[in-house]
Order: C-alpha cells, then sequence, then structure tokens
C-alpha cells in the first residue's frame, strides 16, 4: 500500500495565486490536505480557493503581503481557528529582479531582501510556536539553483537564497527538540511569473527567452513538495535540488563572462571533515 502523509494535514502557503504555490495548492488539495493560502493579489487567491473548494478540496484563503509580519500571523492564525493545527509551512513568496551591481538597483535589492529573505523569517516566526506547542510540524522554504551558485547579474537574488538555506540549516539544527521536520527545495528553470519581476528589459528579455526555452511546469515543485511531506514523520528531507533536464549548470555563467574567463576551469570543492576530527561537526 503506498504511503499516504499528506491527508488530512493542515498547509499554509505564502505566495499561494499563481506558479509554484498555486501548482502546490491544486496538488496537495486533491491529496486530501486543508489549505490556508496567502498571497498579495486577492482576486487570484480567492478565484483558487473557489476551484479548490468546488474540486472537493478544504482551503481558506487570507490576503497576506509576506514583508509584513502582520499578515503572515494573521494567515497562520486563521489557519489554527479554522483547523485547529498548522502541519506544514511552505515559505514560498519571492522575487526575482536581476542586474549587474553597477546598476545600482537599490529599490530592486531591498524588496528581494524584504521578500526573499525577511518573508521567510515572518513565516518561521508566525508557524514556529504553534509546531513547538504541538511538538511537532515542518517548514518549507524554498530556495533556489541559484541558492547553490552565484552568476552574474544574479548576485543579490543569489546571495538572498543562499540565506534561505542558512536560515533553513540553522532552523534544522535548533527544532529537532520538538519533532520539527525542515526541508528546502532549490528549483531551476520552472514556469512560472517570476522572471516578471525583473525591472531591467535586457535582463527581462533573456530571461523570457531563457524560460522559453527551459523551463519546467511548476507541477515539477509541487511533487517535490509532496514528496516530502509524505515520507513518514520520522524521515526528514532535508534538501532538494531540481532543474530541467537540459539546463546547464554553469551555461548561463559562461555564456556571460568574457570568453577569457569563461575558458578557465571550474573546480568545486566540497569538505567535510572525517568524524572525530576537530570541526567534523555532523554528517
Amino acid at each position: 500500500m503506498a504511503q499516504d502523509n499528506i491527508t488530512g494535514k493542515i498547509v499554509v502557503i505564502t505566495g499561494a495565486s499563481s506558479g509554484l504555490g498555486e501548482a502546490t495548492a491544486r496538488l496537495l488539495g486533491g491529496r486530501g490536505a486543508g489549505l490556508a493560502l496567502g498571497a498579495r493579489r486577492q482576486d487570484r487567491l480567492s478565484a483558487l480557493v473557489t476551484d479548490l473548494v468546488g474540486a472537493g478540496a478544504t482551503a481558506l484563503w487570507r490576503p497576506t503581503d509576506v514583508t509584513r509580519s502582520s499578515d503572515v500571523e494573521r494567515l497562520v492564525d486563521a489557519a489554527i481557528e479554522r483547523y485547529g493545527r498548522i502541519d506544514v509551512m511552505i515559505n514560498n513568496a519571492g522575487v526575482m529582479p536581476h542586474s549587474p551591481l553597477d546598476r545600482c538597483r537599490l529599490a530592486d535589492w531591498e524588496r528581494m531582501i524584504d521578500v526573499n529573505i525577511k518573508g521567510v523569517l515572518c513565516g518561521i516566526a508566525a508557524a514556529l510556536p504553534h509546531m513547538q506547542r504541538q511538538k511537532s510540524g515542518h517548514i518549507i522554504n524554498v530556495s533556489s539553483v541559484s541558492g547553490h551558485k552565484v552568476r552574474p547579474g544574479a548576485t543579490v537574488y543569489a546571495a538572498t537564497k543562499h540565506a534561505v538555506r542558512v536560515i533553513s540549516e540553522g532552523l534544522r539544527q535548533e527544532v529537532k527538540p520538538w519533532n520539527i521536520r525542515t526541508t528546502i527545495i532549490s528549483p531551476g528553470f520552472v514556469d512560472t511569473e517570476l522572471p516578471g519581476s525583473i525591472t531591467e528589459p535586457d535582463f527581462a528579455a533573456e530571461s523570457r527567452k531563457t524560460y522559453a526555452a527551459l523551463a519546467i511546469a511548476p507541477d515539477s515543485f509541487a511533487r517535490a513538495v509532496a514528496y516530502a511531506i509524505n515520507e513518514p514523520d520520522d524521515v526528514d528531507v532535508n534538501e532538494i535540488l531540481f532543474r530541467p533536464t537540459r539546463q546547464e549548470f554553469w551555461k548561463s555563467r559562461a555564456a556571460r563572462c568574457p570568453a577569457s574567463l569563461a575558458r578557465l576551469p571550474l573546480v568545486i570543492h566540497l569538505f567535510r571533515p572525517p568524524p572525530g576530527l576537530p570541526g567534523s561537526g555532523e554528517h
């Protein structure tokens, strides 16, 4: 018999009105999860919940700007009031206004920090006390392939997504006493509205071209979420990184670098000392 650890779970999703969040809501709702959905675009969010409920799912929504901690708290509180608990918090909202640093797009940088980093922290702050009280829960934070590498034009975005991974790893270590699971999901090119947040015309055009050529459907992300949730409660899936099969890990970097730099060998060293040596930590 197939493992079912999704039916009946209460799942809160930010950035749920389109893309990754919408696809995840549809998949989890169809598998029997109770949903609390948040996003800024109330018309689309309301239409999504109406659609889900019409298909037999259980769902509610609240207008949610993740840069406002009070909005995220209201979303989580609505889930607690309706369902009595929260089992999964998915911090999904994000923006990606790429540009090179020398264009000094301070407003874009601030927006990425506010949404991509502070938004995740607001989600953690809203959900964690309830999960600690329950002595159970699962926090899923959305990073990116850019959380594992840096390329020209995506420096600040990559920094915010690296931050998500650091925050998530620290969270993982801190919440073990309460039996709380944590997962980082790092997608590559997935067909969403994320490129629409790019304000620089040349970068926006390049991004649209790349996404049109490579992006895979957002239900790929939803399936990754479902996999992490569906594992038995004694299994903690800490990180999932996925991308389109055709996506070159370093292609964009080489394409944007001078030819002399693009020819240089790229070497990555991932090192952890063997057990017992100073600094080895845990596996």
